[in-house]
């Protein structure tokens, strides 16, 4: 199973409370880390005004989510913000990174140099 790297930003109704938008985004960790996501950061960008209107909100509260995992554990992520009362709009974004992911990570070139030596003799 290969994991990727994702981002996914989400508006939350501007009349929730710091309990109910701490629970939100808890709730949204868990659902991830459930599907066998690991979560990289979390932030709270705060309540902006918004570029139109959306159910009637001038206003979100953004957040934005970065975490490695499976391509099936967005299905399920986006069907409860899609079903939720709190979230007004989300988005999911694979991100392109040169880097290797953690599970992927190579082996150090000393380790490489010995084993290839050690296959020579």
């Amino acid at each position: 199973m290969t994991a990727y790297m994702y981002e996914t930003m989400y508006i939350l109704r501007p009349d929730l409370n710091d309990e109910a938008i701490d629970a939100t985004i808890g709730k949204y960790q868990t659902m991830l880390k459930d599907q066998g996501a690991s979560i990289l950061e979390t932030q709270h960008r705060g309540k902006r005004r918004l570029a139109y209107e959306i159910d009637r909100h001038r206003e979100g509260i953004y957040i934005q989510m970065n975490y490695t995992g499976p391509g099936g554990a967005i299905a399920p992520l986006e069907r409860a913000m899609r079903l939720s009362d709190e979230v007004i709009r989300f988005l999911t974004v694979k991100q392109e990174s040169d880097e290797p992911l953690p599970e992927e990570v190579e082996e150090p070139a000393e380790a490489v140099a010995a084993v290839a030596a050690s296959e020579e003799e």
